[in-house]
Order: C-alpha cells, then sequence, then structure tokens
C-alpha cells in the first residue's frame, strides 16, 4: 500500500522509488489506450506518459497485457465490492438497487475514460484473465438480479436478468458520447432511465 513515502531500492544504495509510481503507469495506460487503442500504445509510450523509461515498467509489470489485467481487475473489484456492500447494509431493497444504479452511472461517467478502456479492450485479455474477470463480472450482476427478483414479483429469473443487463446497458450506452451535457446532469437522466427500465 502506498504511503507517499520513498522507499531505498533493495541493493542500491541511495536508489529511491516512487511508491505511487505503479499508480502512474496504470493512470497513464488507461489515458494512452483511451485515445489511441491498445494495439497503438507501446510500453514506452506508457512509460513516457509515467514519467519512466519504458523498460522501467518491466519492474513493475511483466507485458503491456499485465498493465491492461490490473487496470480491469481494479474495476471490477471496485464494482463487485460496492455491490456487496450495499446489499448487506442496505436493508430498504428498493434504495439498494437505486445504490447500485448510482454506483454504476459513477463509474461511467466519473470515471469515463476508465471505462471506455474496459468496454473496448477486455477482448485484447489473454484468455484465462478474460475469463477470470467475466466470472467477477456475472457475480456483479448478481447481486443486481438478487435485489430485482425480490422487487419484482411480476418477473421469473430469466426477465430479471433480462432487465438488468438492459438497465446497464442503458447507462453504458452513453460511455462514447454526452451530448454536451455537464456530468451532474447526465447522473440524473441515467438514473432516471435505469430506472425506469427496472420500474422501481
Amino acid at each position: 500500500m502506498a504511503t507517499g513515502v520513498a522507499v531505498t531500492e533493495p541493493g542500491s544504495p541511495g536508489r529511491t522509488r516512487d511508491p505511487a509510481r505503479r499508480d502512474k503507469i496504470l493512470a497513464s495506460a488507461a489515458d494512452l489506450v483511451a485515445r489511441n487503442g491498445f494495439h497503438s500504445v507501446s510500453m514506452a509510450d506508457i512509460g513516457a506518459a509515467a514519467g519512466i523509461t519504458g523498460s522501467g515498467i518491466y519492474r513493475h509489470f511483466d507485458s503491456k497485457s499485465a498493465v491492461l489485467v490490473e487496470l480491469f481487475d481494479g474495476v471490477i473489484d471496485a464494482l463487485l465490492a460496492d455491490a456487496e456492500t450495499i446489499v448487506s447494509e442496505v436493508s430498504d431493497l428498493r434504495q439498494a438497487l437505486k445504490d447500485l444504479i448510482d454506483g454504476q452511472i459513477e463509474f461511467v461517467v466519473g470515471k469515463r475514460e476508465l471505462a471506455q478502456v474496459y468496454h473496448n479492450e477486455i477482448h485484447n485479455l489473454p484468455d484465462g484473465d478474460r475469463r477470470r474477470l467475466r466470472r467477477k463480472q456475472r457475480l456483479y450482476l448478481e447481486e443486481w438480479v438478487h435485489l430485482v427478483d425480490e422487487l419484482r414479483d411480476d418477473l421469473d429469473d430469466a426477465e430479471s436478468r433480462a432487465v438488468v443487463h438492459a438497465s446497464i446497458g442503458a447507462i453504458q450506452s452513453t460511455l462514447f458520447q454526452s451530448g454536451g451535457l455537464t456530468p451532474d446532469r447526465m447522473r440524473q437522466l441515467l438514473a432516471d432511465c435505469a430506472a425506469a427500465v427496472l420500474r422501481i
């Protein structure tokens, strides 16, 4: 865990390592890949944007794919952790579902660049990592489906899954266009749309 304190490299007196460098690499990769696409970005490009040499990245990541994997693990782990907390701590089921909507909207609007990279580039991951992330993604969706099942007794399980996918799809449909709306207005419109799809 980064503490903001410089760490001396073992066996290298006087050399220090920036504890936030890994985060800089990830942020730089997200920015470059969002703008240029995964295959157009090199490790040297990422290193230059992060303020280190391309070869210096290999002290943190084995490959460009490994950078992408860590980015995406962070995305889905955060969404899943938030969803699990909401479902376990919010007793009002309708409010819990609204909180899940808000979390997905914040990902799409507040972390737009990262969400775009996730949407566009997950197919570029190694097969094993892609399958693992898809499994975690399904666990995240299950938290939504559970609440919809509880709130909508007019739907069977398959129908609940369909409306959950439609609701999240409505939110993510704005990833690549904003129409000049402010982020706050976009958040409100997306919340209204998602709630309408789920009929809550």
